[in-house]
């Protein structure tokens, strides 16, 4: 078939997914996760987020910034660098060194403070996000929590790190 002008002219395609007007969408599997990824950040960049706070459950957890890096897969330089970077736009040491220079580090009241505060805030997010998913999806929604059969902050972040491209994103923010 072609135009008046002579420009060939294809006809246009049935749509075979949709057959009625949309009033539910419905997924294949049988329950949605929620996700989220929340940090905070000023005019200069990120200063906290999920990966950071992993990294101060992780400091708890070991008694040292060495190994905490390494068991997040990231330099001590790198590690460091994030701790110093949210230190200066918040204005207090987050962690401290314990005794002598090998005694490895440990949080500070503030370092303690920020974790918490962070791990409320986003368990807090996460508990409206879920509210709101169940009111507006017709199909079963559950948090990440939920799904966790451990959940203490470290495990319920490590899990929460467990899927490969959010791993990927904390690694750009963190």
């Amino acid at each position: 078939m072609t135009s008046p002008a002579g420009e060939a002219i294809r006809p246009e395609a049935p749509d075979h997914h949709q057959s009625e007007p949309a009033t539910e969408i419905a997924p294949k599997q049988q329950a949605a996760t929620i996700r989220l990824h929340l940090w905070l950040e000023t005019t200069e960049g990120v200063f906290f987020g999920t990966g950071r706070a992993l990294l101060l459950v992780k400091i708890e957890q070991y008694g040292s910034l060495k190994k905490a890096a390494e068991d997040l897969g990231m330099s001590y330089r790198a590690a460091w660098g994030k701790i110093r970077k949210t230190e200066e736009v918040l204005g207090v040491r987050l962690i401290a060194q314990k005794g002598c220079k090998k005694g490895g580090h440990r949080l500070t009241e503030h370092g303690e403070l920020l974790k918490e505060k962070y791990l409320m805030w986003f368990q807090d997010v996460e508990q409206w996000a879920l509210r709101r998913a169940r009111e507006l999806f017709s199909w079963p929604v559950r948090s990440f929590e939920e799904k966790a059969p451990d959940k203490t902050p470290q495990n319920f972040i490590a899990l929460w790190l467990s899927l490969p491209l959010l791993a990927a994103l904390v690694e750009t923010v963190v």
